[in-house]
């Protein structure tokens, strides 16, 4: 087989892999988020892509770098959906806040940058703090933990995604 042709098919199988496994990442963000319809509409193209894919590798099996390639198109589709999930960041989460230090600056900076913020006290092997839950978009999660980081930047904090929100401050204020 011709050197330019082989590299084509080298390209092929790698490019087809890398947006098989990116695709296969999307699809799983919409399905947990509960959006079946987008994620059945990513999955016929996945699985489109994925038959392409492999049917290159099997038809040429006496190539074992068709394998190769292969393999490391999956490793670099997951390297591309992570890159890809993190720039859509779609969805919402929860997080929740102990301080350590006085919360007062940080509950006002987050309230002044709008967003919803709930407080209780809690108690813990240094004596009293505070409980810190807000709801945000993952689109605003890194400034966010700068503010916290900021204010509070020895408080613990703990992330959790967010399948639906109903009423309360955040959809209000965050809808706008």
């Amino acid at each position: 087989m011709p050197f330019i042709p082989i590299i084509l098919t080298y390209l092929a199988i790698f490019v087809a892999k890398i947006a098989h496994v990116s695709l296969g990442t999307i699809r799983i963000i919409f399905l947990t988020r509960g959006n079946s319809v987008q994620a059945a509409i990513i999955g016929f193209f996945e699985v489109i892509i994925y038959l392409i894919a492999l049917g290159m590798v099997l038809t040429n099996l006496d190539q074992w770098t068709n394998v190769v390639v292969y393999g490391l198109g999956f490793a670099a589709g997951n390297l591309v959906g992570s890159k890809i999930e993190e720039k859509i960041a779609f969805g919402y989460v929860h997080v929740h806040i102990v301080t350590l230090q006085n919360c007062g600056t940080l509950e006002q900076s987050l309230r002044d940058q709008g967003y919803g913020v709930t407080t209780m006290p809690c108690y813990g092997r240094e004596g009293a703090h505070s409980s810190i839950q807000v709801l945000l978009k993952r689109k605003e999660l890194p400034s966010f933990l700068k503010i916290v980081d900021k204010c509070d930047p020895k408080a613990v904090i703990s992330i959790f995604d967010t399948r639906k929100i109903m009423g309360g401050y955040f959809s209000r204020n965050k809808a706008k």
